[in-house]
């Protein structure tokens, strides 16, 4: 059969027109049989050669030149950038020319295609995670967790917002909106007695009665960013057709500051004072990823990020990007398995240590023994060695919160072209709703949750000592060197 099967492909193909043939021959395949086999694939025709190609340009070119002489092809307008005049669709951009950014601190996950689901035995018979054949498209993911640096430049930059309203260092357009000024707020020197005696002045300051030692300090309680963004799955609803915009408009407000109190509320009998003071107000622990964030906090972080690119994007009159968000669980999974589609572990099968017997995690190894793998509690977010990916961490370490929501059942009907189970769960809504998803496992946590297939979950407005986040982008993959833009 497979004899046949060459004979009949190495024949000649014609394509015959009416008035003259163009005759392709020999189409060449690069054919590999298993052993033993009866069957093969139909491969994809590579090489694939026209004889008589110096005819063929001939032609082609006497063809565009009797159009272009006709006038079909249109004239180039001496402005070259306004639409020629000539009756003729040629289209329009949306923007200027695109130039594709890559995000700092990312890499490219490449489209695929995975077995989601336990690469090993699932020791607790609880079937919540059936293995199941689904397509990712390519995305962009940060090679580390979020960072302590990383996101105290978001808890600074809602904290410059909302003193600015306080102070009055603001700014209002023709239509009434206001926005801080700059100008003003560089002039602002945090450790200047004068700037304290003004904060003074309004509420953003701690009360007396909560000082030490009378120091004025910010209060964390204040700051608090205002999210803003669309609701694209309610808008996409059928009985939703027609309704005004600012219905699926979404405002709310979300706390900036990190819980830091979480490392004492973990642990009962437990002494972690010093990491409730310092990890996240030191410059040791900068790199460091960030803890004590609920999911709705990272959410918040996700949509400020997205806010904060765009607006310089616009400042520049450049395209806007898409949002930064939490990855979902299906994203994150194909994300930590490195290409590797049926491996237990981001490094592969089957051990927690390397061949050297070195650990190739932070997590607790043994029966508590947390400083072998040479973190006691988190270690930075670029430790170990990185996937096939180049992602840092993507087991131990902190577990990250991902956008879906945990239900045990989710693997039996999510679609298999990019999965996606979500739940923006609300206050009054029941505790069962609002589960998310966690992956990884984290420097607290045994083994079993390191493997790229085990599901967690916690809370969406719990804070944890062990459950940072990374985000990630929906953006075409970077040029290769040498390719235009």
């Amino acid at each position: 059969m497979a004899d046949n099967a060459i004979r009949n492909h190495n024949k000649t193909l014609e394509i015959l027109p009416r008035k003259r043939a163009f005759i392709l021959k020999k189409i060449n395949f690069n054919l590999v049989f298993p052993k033993e086999s009866k069957f093969y694939i139909c491969p994809i025709p590579q090489n694939m050669k026209i004889k008589n190609h110096y005819y063929v340009t001939a032609v082609l070119a006497v063809l565009v030149l009797t159009v272009s002489s006709c006038g079909i092809l249109g004239k180039k307008n001496k402005g070259g950038s306004a639409l020629a005049n000539d009756g003729q669709v040629h289209g329009i951009a949306p923007g200027n020319k695109y130039v594709l950014p890559k995000p700092p601190g990312m890499v490219y996950v490449p489209q695929g295609t995975f077995h989601m689901g336990p690469s090993d035995e699932d020791i607790a018979y609880a079937f919540s995670a059936r293995n199941k054949s689904v397509s990712i498209s390519g995305f962009w993911m940060d090679a580390t967790e979020i960072t302590n640096n990383e996101y105290r430049q978001f808890v600074y930059w809602v904290r410059d917002s909302v003193v600015a309203k306080k102070i009055g260092y603001v700014k209002s357009d023709k239509e009434g909106n206001e926005f801080v000024d700059q100008a003003k707020m560089k002039t602002l020197k945090w450790d200047d007695p004068k700037t304290i005696e003004l904060l003074g002045q309004s509420d953003i300051l701690l009360a007396p009665d909560d000082r030490i030692f009378g120091k004025k300090e910010i209060d964390p309680s204040k700051i608090v960013y205002q999210v803003e963004r669309f609701n694209l799955k309610e808008a996409a609803k059928r009985e939703n057709a027609n309704k005004p915009r600012s219905s699926f408009i979404e405002r709310f407000p979300v706390r900036a500051y990190p819980d830091t109190l979480v490392w004492i509320r973990d642990f009962s009998y437990s002494y972690n004072e010093p990491m409730t003071q310092r990890y996240f107000s030191h410059p040791a622990y900068g790199n460091y990823p960030v803890v004590g964030v609920t999911w709705k906090q990272a959410d918040a972080f996700c949509n400020w990020r997205t806010h904060y690119l765009n607006a310089f994007l616009e400042s520049k009159k450049r395209a806007q990007e898409s949002d930064f968000r939490l990855p979902t669980e299906a994203q994150w999974e194909y994300a930590a398995r490195g290409g590797r589609s049926e491996s237990m572990f981001p490094w592969g099968n089957y051990y927690l240590r390397n061949k050297k017997g070195c650990l190739l995690a932070n997590f607790k190894p043994g029966r508590g023994n947390y400083p072998e793998d040479g973190g006691f509690y988190t270690v930075r977010a670029d430790a170990y060695w990185p996937n096939d990916f180049g992602l840092y961490c993507m087991a131990g370490n902190v577990a990250e919160w991902t956008s879906s929501i945990y239900y045990e059942g989710s693997y039996n009907f999510q679609h298999d072209m990019n999965p996606d189970v979500r739940w923006n769960a609300k206050d009054d809504d029941p505790p069962r709703m609002k589960r998310k998803v966690i992956r990884g496992g984290s420097w607290k946590d045994v083994g079993y949750y390191l493997q790229t297939g085990t599901r967690a979950y916690e809370y969406q407005d719990t804070a944890k000592s062990y459950i940072g986040f990374r985000c990630v982008i929906d953006l075409p993959a970077a040029p290769a060197k040498g390719r235009r833009k």
